[in-house]
C-alpha cells in the first residue's frame, strides 16, 4: 500500500487568511527548497533577500516550519500609511514605477495588502528607538511560541537586485538580546532565486560563533551579506 504524503505544516494563522493563501498560489508558485545543512525547525533567525514580494510570500505560503516575519512598520500601521508607503517608496523608489501609475494601482492594491498583512501577523520594525519594542516582541515569540524569525535585512533603498549591495545590522542586535537571555540562536542565510524558482538555505551558524569571530555587529552583517550573495551564485 502506498504511503500517505506527509501533511504540510500549517502556519499559525486564522482560517480566512489560510483560505486567502490558497488563492495566492495562482500567482506564487511553489519553489524548490534546498538545504545545505539541516532544515530550520524552531527558534532561529532566517535571513533572506527580498525580491519584492516574491521571497516573503513564497516563504509564508510554502515553508513547512513555523515563522514570523519582520517588516517595516509603514506596511503594518493602517491603510493610509500603507498607501503612502506603497506608492512612493515601494513601487516608485524601489520598483521604479511611474509615481502616478503607482498611486492609481495602489487604490486597488493597498486595501488588499492591508488585509494580507493583518493575517500575516507581521512584526513591525522601526528606524528609531521603537526598534526596542520590535526586539522585545521577537524575544517573546522565540521564548513562548518557539517560531523562527524571518528578517529581510538587505539595503534596498535603491531597489531590489539579484546581487545584494549590503545588509542592515538590526538583526545582530536581536541575536545579541537573545544571547543575553540565554538563547544562542542558529542563524540561517537564505536566497530566493526567482528565475530558477528555488530557495536555498545555508548551514546554520550559531550567534555565539559569529560574535567570537567578528569585532562588531556591522562585521557580522557584512559577512552574512556576502554569504547570501554566494548562495545566489550557486
Amino acid at each position: 500500500m502506498d504511503k500517505k504524503k506527509p501533511k504540510r505544516y500549517q502556519q499559525k494563522r486564522k482560517l480566512w487568511y489560510r483560505n486567502l493563501k490558497r488563492v495566492m498560489k495562482v500567482r506564487y508558485k511553489e519553489p524548490t527548497f534546498i538545504y545545505l545543512g539541516e532544515k530550520p525547525t524552531e527558534r532561529s533567525i532566517i535571513l533572506s533577500n527580498h525580491v519584492g514580494t516574491d521571497a516573503p510570500l513564497s516563504l509564508e505560503i510554502y515553508a513547512d516550519f513555523p515563522l514570523r516575519m519582520w517588516g517595516t512598520a509603514e506596511m503594518n500601521s493602517g491603510i493610509v500609511r500603507l498607501y503612502k508607503y506603497q506608492t512612493k517608496v515601494y513601487y516608485h523608489e524601489k520598483k521604479h514605477w511611474n509615481l502616478h501609475l503607482a498611486r492609481l494601482f495602489c487604490l486597488l492594491a493597498s486595501p488588499l495588502t492591508n488585509m494580507f498583512y493583518k493575517g500575516l501577523r507581521l512584526i513591525s520594525t522601526y528606524r528609531d528607538v521603537r526598534l526596542k519594542g520590535t526586539l522585545e516582541e521577537s524575544l517573546r515569540i522565540i521564548k513562548e511560541d518557539r517560531d523562527n524569525i524571518v528578517i529581510f535585512p538587505e539595503k534596498s533603498e535603491a531597489g531590489y537586485f539579484d546581487e545584494l549591495t549590503g545588509f542592515h545590522a538590526g538583526f545582530v542586535m536581536f541575536g545579541e538580546l537573545c544571547y543575553k537571555n540565554g538563547i544562542d540562536l542558529p542563524i540561517f542565510v537564505s536566497y530566493f532565486n526567482k528565475k530558477e524558482l528555488n530557495y536555498i538555505f545555508s548551514k546554520p551558524m550559531r550567534y555565539s560563533t559569529l560574535k567570537a569571530q567578528f569585532k562588531d555587529r556591522q562585521e557580522i552583517a557584512d559577512y552574512l551579506f556576502q554569504e547570501c550573495n554566494n548562495l545566489g551564485k550557486l
